[in-house]
C-alpha cells in the first residue's frame, strides 16, 4: 500500500511543487490532503489521518510546531517532518521537543524529501546532512537531563495568542477565531505581559518574529 502523506504549508506554490515531486519521483507515496494553515492542517489529520505528515513550521493562524504539539497529543503514533528554511539550533530544538522524526531544510534535494518521508514511515529519523552538527549538541544535551521549566513558559493557548497578536487580530478578532470570549483574551493577554514582561504590542511582535512564534 502506498505511503500517505498530508502537506501543510501557506505557499501554494510549494505543495504542488511537493506534490509533482513525489508523483514523478516515488510512486510509492501519495499525498492525501494538503492544508495551508496549521488549524486546517489539524482538522485534515483527525478526519483523514496519514501515515507521514510533512509540515512547514511557519504557518499562519498556528504554526507548524504547535499543531504538530497538538496533532501528537491526540495521536501519539502521528509521524512528523518539518520541511523549512530555518536552519538554527533553537528552532530545531522546538521541532524536536514538539516531536519531530524528520526535519528538511526546503533547499534539499527533491529525491530526500521522498527518502525522509520512507525512512520516518518505517520508524525511524531523518534530518537534513547540515543540521547533523546541531543534532548532534542538541541530543547530548538532553542525555544530561532536562532543563529547569522558565518561569515566564507561555502555555500552547497563549502561544497561539501571540502568533494572532503578531499576525494583527485584535481581541475581538481573536475571540473569534478561537471561539472564546474577548475577556478570556484580554486575561490572556494579561497573563502573557507579565510572564514574558512585555507590555507593549510592538515589542510583543518582534518576540514572537524572534521566537519563530509568526513569521515576517
Amino acid at each position: 500500500m502506498p505511503i500517505k502523506v498530508i502537506l501543510a504549508d501557506d505557499h501554494a506554490l510549494v505543495r504542488e511543487g511537493l506534490k509533482l515531486l513525489l508523483a514523478k519521483s516515488a510512486g510509492d507515496i501519495v499525498v492525501t490532503g494538503e492544508a495551508s494553515d496549521g488549524r486546517t492542517f489539524l482538522e485534515l489529520a483527525r478526519k483523514k489521518p496519514a501515515d507521514v505528515y510533512l509540515l512547514d513550521i511557519a504557518m499562519p493562524g498556528l504554526n507548524g510546531v504547535e499543531a504538530a504539539a497538538r496533532l501528537l497529543r491526540s495521536d501519539k503514533t502521528a509521524k512528523i517532518v518539518f520541511l523549512s528554511m530555518y536552519d538554527d539550533k533553537p528552532t530545531l530544538e522546538k521541532a524536536i521537543k514538539a516531536g519531530a522524526r524528520g526535519y528538511l531544510l526546503k533547499e534539499c534535494a527533491g529525491d530526500e524529501v521522498a527518502r525522509a518521508i520512507r525512512e520516518v514511515h518505517r520508524g525511524g529519523h531523518h534530518f537534513s546532512g547540515p543540521l547533523h552538527g546541531l543534532l548532534l549538541e542538541t541530543m547530548k544535551e538532553r542525555t544530561r537531563g532536562p532543563a529547569p521549566a522558565a518561569s515566564g513558559a507561555l502555555t500552547s493557548k497563549e502561544r497561539e495568542i501571540v502568533q494572532l497578536v503578531a499576525e494583527g487580530l485584535a481581541n475581538k478578532q481573536i475571540a473569534r477565531e478561537l471561539k472564546i470570549s474577548a475577556n478570556t483574551v484580554h486575561a490572556h493577554r494579561n497573563n502573557i505581559a507579565l510572564k514574558l514582561n512585555i507590555h507593549k504590542q510592538a515589542d510583543l511582535v518582534r518576540y514572537a518574529i524572534k521566537e519563530k512564534i509568526a513569521k515576517l
